[in-house]
């Protein structure tokens, strides 16, 4: 199984990829250099890949789901309450296409900034 390291500021966590479309456009485009953005409990970033909206996408996700949002050409990673969730969902401003899963735990991320670099970068 593919994986990625996603480096946001001083945090790291490792993802396995899914059998996706988008997990392959964005494997395919590794390695990842942005900067990262926030949005109550998310960060997400930009990155050179562009793709469609499958058609699983969803705007609720689960913790530890990596999410890509289309209309940003952005990754987002969710582990906590945005401005629009209702109760303690994790809801993401659209539809997005799931493409990985984290294997560590995401809630880390609550320190990163907007402005952080951030890599994603092929694990072997």
């Amino acid at each position: 199984m593919r994986k990625v390291k996603i480096t946001a500021g001083a945090v790291a966590i490792e993802a396995e990829l899914l059998a996706t479309p988008t997990a392959t456009a964005i494997y395919d485009n590794l390695p990842i250099k942005s900067r990262a953005s926030t949005w109550g409990e998310e960060v997400y970033f930009t990155t050179p890949v562009s793709v469609g909206r499958e058609a699983d996408a969803r705007d609720v996700v689960q913790p530890g789901e990596i999410a890509f949002w289309v209309e940003g050409d952005s990754i987002a990673i969710g582990f906590g309450r945005t401005p629009i969730s209702r109760g303690n969902e994790i809801r993401l401003a659209a539809p997005t296409n799931i493409w990985a899963k984290a294997l560590d735990d995401v809630t880390r991320l609550k320190v990163v900034k907007a402005g952080d670099p951030v890599t994603v970068e092929a694990v072997d």
